[in-house]
């Protein structure tokens, strides 16, 4: 009896809902005889304790399994009134299973299996129509008697070299190919059923190791040595935070350093905020490489964004970061930045959308353009 109450204050709440949101004119309908708006001041909590416990397991069936707000345990339609026999061993679980699979008889055969024997019917591929084999015959092109002639007396090298010229790849191997670029003589052995071998890797010796001294250059930024114009600490392992901060506090009073490098040193987001700071008041600062490091796409839009105040900078170097995706918000204030910038000429960064990559190439060539106007217009008065 409870149960049903419920069920039925539920259904006419709904209803009184539905109609007061359609229209304020319209009188209370009636459910059962009795009006809407006697169910406005029930209790649900008082309904939910007239019910039994069975009424509420049954209830709680009918809640929407995809609630969030609700446990997984009360989500999940699965119930079992079983007391545990023992905590859980996943070992003997999966040995129980796997003997279960072992002893369980495979279904017997319908038909045994005999070598040579098909079991069922056997498919036959229907016949093709007329038109469809007129389809697949092969088109015969008229290409004129010289150009037969030429064909048909043409030895093997000639046709791949033709074959090459028409790009039509799938004819030859890769040494046939790229002997017919290179204008070299067809590889003995290989012909149309040939196999291309593979060719022994070259052994490039491994790049020397950088030897710059970094302390003495670090005084040389300071003391605004004018021999240092290109500084370059490219794969040098273990600089301290502190000297990178040291370097980057002398950068604003430098005159004549214009090339820093620094891939793969370890760069980090503090270390790369200070160099965003000191490059706003650099003067002389045009090629800046900070490749391979572990800076992050913000501090990537406020390195870019610290080029509009200096507008020194020709060049900035910044792919391969922590993160290979910028993101398409990321990339936009990447774009709308570089479409300030009057000086840069080249952006050393991958750019996913399409959008943002092309934008960035059209803004980047009107700024070379129009520095290569200039020039031109100086050395013509």
């Amino acid at each position: 009896m409870g149960m049903e109450y419920f069920q039925e204050w539920n259904t006419n709440r709904e209803t009184s809902s539905s109609t007061t949101t359609t229209t304020m004119t319209t009188q209370a309908s009636k459910l059962y005889g009795k009006d809407l708006s006697v169910y406005d001041d029930l209790d649900v909590d008082t309904l939910l304790s007239q019910l039994s416990p069975e009424e509420i397991s049954l209830l709680a069936k009918e809640v929407d399994p995809d609630d969030n707000l609700l446990p997984p345990s009360q989500r999940c339609g699965y119930e079992c009134d079983k007391e545990p026999t023992g905590p859980l061993d996943r070992k003997k679980l999966i040995e129980h299973i796997n003997k279960q699979a072992l002893e369980t008889p495979d279904r017997p055969e319908a038909k045994p299996f005999v070598a040579g024997v098909v079991r069922g019917k056997k498919w036959v591929a229907p016949e093709q129509s007329q038109q469809e084999r007129d389809a697949e015959e092969q088109i015969a092109i008229d290409m004129g008697d010289e150009y037969e002639h030429a064909l048909n007396d043409a030895t093997q090298e000639e046709i791949i070299d033709l074959a090459a010229i028409l790009g039509f790849h799938s004819m030859m191997n890769q040494d046939q190919y790229h002997a017919s670029l290179l204008n070299k003589g067809q590889p003995i052995g290989l012909g149309w059923d040939g196999i291309t071998k593979s060719t022994q890797p070259k052994a490039y010796p491994a790049e020397p190791p950088n030897l710059t001294d970094i302390d003495k250059t670090i005084r040389q930024v300071q003391e605004d040595d004018h021999t240092l114009t290109d500084l370059n600490w490219n794969n040098i392992k273990n600089i301290s935070d502190e000297k990178f901060e040291t370097l980057f506090d002398a950068l604003p009073e430098n005159t004549h350093l214009e090339v820093l490098s620094l891939t793969n040193t370890g760069l980090t987001d503090r270390v790369a905020s200070k160099l965003a700071d000191a490059l706003e008041r650099n003067q002389t600062l045009r090629v800046l490489n900070i490749e391979t490091n572990f800076i992050s796409p913000p501090v990537v839009v406020k390195l870019v964004k610290a080029l509009l105040k200096s507008r020194t900078i020709e060049e900035l170097r910044a792919a391969n970061q922590r993160s290979q995706v910028l993101g398409n918000k990321i990339e936009m204030e990447i774009t709308q930045l570089v479409e300030a910038n009057p000086s840069l000429l080249r952006l050393g960064l991958h750019l996913e959308y399409n959008d943002a990559r092309h934008r960035v190439a059209s803004h980047l060539q009107r700024n070379i353009d129009r520095i290569r106007q200039s020039r031109v217009g100086v050395s013509s008065s």
